[in-house]
Order: C-alpha cells, then structure tokens, then sequence
C-alpha cells in the first residue's frame, strides 16, 4: 500500500506550486500538473523495501546456504536502512515497523530452518492487503480515498463527492490487481522453494510494480472525473 510518509523538502515545495496551478486551473478534473506518485511519494521507501530480502539472499548464498548468515545480513542491513530513513526524516513510527516486518522475517526464517520461509511475511501481507483493498471498495470506504484523502488534509470531503467516491472506487481496484499479481507470482515460488527467485521477484514487484500501479490509477481517476470536475483537492461537497 503507498503511504503518505514524510516529504523532502523538494517535494513541498513542488507540492505548493501545484496547490497553485490547480487554483488558478479549478476546471481540470485532476491538475495536469499533479499526480498520484506527487501526492504520495514512496519510490524511496520502496526500493529501502527490496534491501533486506536481497541481503539475506546474498548472505545466504556467500555462506553455503546458512539461513542464520542470511538472516543476519538482513538485520544489518535493515537497521542501516532504518538509520538512513530516520536521518533523511521519515515517521518513526514508519520506520520502526518496517524494520519490525524485517526482524519477523528474519525469525521465521531461522525457526523453520528454510529461506524460502523469509519472504512468508511478504506474502501473508499481500494476502492481506488485497482482502483489506477489496472489502474497502464494497463497503464504499476505498482506501486509495482514504490514503490520498489524509495526504491532502480533507478528512472524509471526499466520501461526500460522489464522483470522488466513484473514481477512488475504481482506482482502488488497480491496486488491488497489484496485490494479486505478486501472490500470484510468490506463492508458486514459494511453494517451489525457489529462493533466489523470490528475492529477484520482490525486486521487480516492488518499485516497477507500485510505479505502473500510480500511473495506472492515476489514468482511471482522470478518466472516471467528469471534464469540469475541480480535482482531487477540491471535493465538491
């Protein structure tokens, strides 16, 4: 799931200048000038993602297949990961449960003795994220409203646009789709025992996957608005 976490100051200040085309442009049903990647940010925190499973792998690999190396490898590098998020300003919060799913990994992994094992995590919350995603959409509470909502400030103004609620339901399937594809790619890999695959799949379904998923939704969102709508930051309540 993207998330709204801790902006470089660029990115601010690219976020103001936008906040003003969009004013002095209130008739384009998205903002030329906006995107879903601008709003949530994330391509660093998603490639921070795909570290620790490569150092295990690698660690692994180096010491004859020895899960314990491996795990160690992914905790090192975990913890630097989480040193350099904190420092570049990421939440705390953020940070310290991504390195929490890192120990979790790690620990699973060296109970069960199998490095195939490392990536179950990943797995298990995929599984979860597509459930929760899709029960959002039903309940008419999609979380791509809810995520993009809160990065913008609006609380829930977007739940009372119904052509907002409309085209965040639709989006939020994109991501959904998302979830499916790497549980539909993991889960054999998994079950394989194919480690060294799994780890180059969480490479190239993490970044290459959340960036073709951003577009996509964001082409669903401009599509669905209706031509005059004002845009994502202006609900019409």
């Amino acid at each position: 799931m993207p998330s709204a976490e801790a902006f470089g100051q660029a990115e601010c200040v690219d976020r103001e200048a936008t906040e003003r085309r969009d004013e002095q442009r209130p008739t384009s049903a998205a903002g030329s000038g906006e995107s879903l990647a601008r709003l949530l940010g994330g391509r660093s925190a998603a490639v921070d993602a795909t570290l620790p499973p490569v150092a295990f792998v690698a660690g692994w690999l180096l010491a004859n297949q020895s899960v314990p190396v491996g795990a160690a490898a992914a905790l090192v590098v975990g913890a630097l990961v989480a040193v350099w998020r904190l420092a570049r300003g990421d939440r705390p919060r953020a940070v310290v449960l991504g390195m929490l799913g890192v120990a979790v990994a790690a620990l699973i992994a060296l109970r069960t003795g199998r490095a195939v094992d490392f990536f179950l995590v990943q797995v298990a919350s995929n599984a979860a994220s597509a459930l929760a995603w899709t029960v959002s959409i039903v309940i008419r509470w999609p979380l791509l409203g809810v995520v993009v909502g809160t990065a913008l400030r609006q609380r829930t103004q977007w739940r009372r646009d119904p052509a907002l609620l409309r085209a965040y339901s639709l989006a939020s399937w994109v991501w959904v789709g998302q979830y499916v594809l790497r549980l539909a790619v993991f889960v054999p890999l998994w079950w394989a025992g194919a480690a060294v695959a799994l780890a180059v799949a969480r490479v190239a379904l993490t970044w290459p996957l959340i960036a073709a998923c951003l577009a996509v939704s964001w082409w669903v969102l401009r599509r669905v608005l209706p031509a005059d709508h004002p845009g994502l930051r202006h609900p019409r309540v």
